[in-house]
């Protein structure tokens, strides 16, 4: 096991999943008591669900990550691999949530499909997926990237597909996150500049467009802007999220001792969970937290710098990616930098999918350090993409071998 990078990863993964257990308990303590007649009702869930992903976490981390872009067997000419079989997956459980009886509504949303004893959010997978399918499609395209059909039409496309089934459920979140997710790996990979630039001129009419699209959208936007204007109308959840985080001052009321989740803040468990931390732990604990995301952060990007292929270079910087837009969003949500979205905050929210999936990509990304432990990163293959080398100090990979 690769000594400091691997452990680095896990211990930080496992404070925050300690973290979230403490945090989960505290938040729904009364809500469960009230609902179920059961104090511990939310937090054994969330403990099951904590050991499945670990679970899933450990058998991903000793299977080969390349088995992904394996051929299985061939259609004509053309090679399918277990990569394809999860695009499709992935395309027929997003639509699954529109099949009464499968998929489950709530509060208006049409996100989640029902498998027993429990539900699952297909757009969290997707994430998972994306990032590995951009991390192969960039490898094999390692010297085309800077062409439109390789660097723009294919990857966007399938981007697109997927979005476009995500906005019906609606998940403009999920939607945001995607496309961040996606147009920073482009990047990465060396995408042209102009392409960029052409693809915000349809990126932010279209964002517009869809923000104002609904009533709901549009008021979390204008509440955005002055919360207080309308503090028991939309501006209520993030009033109570400050009031929270004021709460707490310096050192927080003590584990237990919050008072805005006494039905003050709505999602607490979820959505808004680091408003508790700030309020029962403090800024101290706030600051923990993100020290605790940092550190996962620095070991993820340290682990792709030793990497010697661009796939496995690509999929380490896409998993550290995926987990970080959430917790970025998360973290400006919650402190009002940005309008109200729903994500969750990764290995500590109250939520089977993002708990599981996030862990799963631990469990790559463990796989990755393990399979790269002692390379030498100044003796790795140079490949001609100045976007790439400009950005990094270290060298872009060589192609991976399959």
């Amino acid at each position: 096991m690769n000594s400091k990078d691997t452990r680095g990863i896990i211990i930080s993964v496992f404070l925050l999943i300690c973290m979230g257990i403490l945090m989960v308990y505290s938040s729904t303590v009364l809500m469960s008591m009230k609902k179920y007649n059961n104090s511990f009702h939310y937090l054994l869930s969330h403990i099951a669900t904590v050991f499945v992903g670990i679970a899933a976490m450990v058998i991903l981390s000793k299977i080969d990550y390349k088995i992904f872009r394996r051929p299985l067997f061939h259609l004509s000419s053309f090679q399918v691999s277990l990569l394809h079989v999860l695009l499709l997956v992935s395309l027929i459980l997003l639509l699954l949530v529109f099949v009464p009886g499968i998929g489950i509504s709530a509060k208006g949303a049409k996100r989640w499909i029902r498998l027993w004893p429990t539900t699952f959010q297909p757009s969290e997978f997707v994430k998972l997926v994306m990032v590995i399918f951009l991390a192969d499609h960039m490898d094999k395209n390692l010297h085309r990237m800077k062409d439109l059909r390789y660097g723009i039409a294919i990857p966007i496309g399938v981007m697109v597909l997927f979005q476009g089934i995500i906005i019906l459920q609606p998940d403009f979140g999920a939607v945001m996150s995607l496309g961040i997710l996606t147009i920073g790996l482009l990047i990465l990979g060396g995408l042209r500049l102009r392409y960029i630039g052409c693809m915000l001129l349809f990126a932010i009419p279209a964002a517009c467009k869809l923000a104002t699209s609904a009533s709901y959208r549009v008021k979390r936007i204008t509440c955005f802007t002055d919360p207080w204007k309308e503090p028991l109308g939309c501006g209520f959840q993030l009033v109570q999220s400050f009031i929270a985080f004021g709460n707490g001052g310096v050192t927080g009321l003590g584990l237990g001792g919050s008072k805005q989740k006494l039905y003050f803040l709505p999602e607490v468990h979820t959505d808004f969970i680091f408003s508790l931390i700030g309020e029962e732990l403090g800024f101290i604990g706030a600051v923990f937290v993100l020290f605790v995301f940092f550190y996962f952060f620095i070991k993820g990007i340290k682990v792709a710098g030793k990497t010697n292929d661009s796939f496995s270079y690509f999929l380490t910087l896409g998993l550290t990616m995926m987990i970080g837009v959430q917790v970025i969003i998360n973290f400006a949500v919650t402190t009002g930098l940005m309008p109200t979205k729903g994500l969750p905050l990764p290995f500590i929210s109250y939520g089977g999918s993002s708990l599981l999936i996030n862990l799963a990509a631990v469990g790559i990304l463990i796989n990755i350090s393990k399979n790269n432990e002692g390379r030498d990163v100044e003796n790795r293959t140079l490949v001609d993409s100045s976007a790439f080398r400009n950005t990094y100090m270290f060298n872009k990979p060589q192609r991976a071998k399959i």
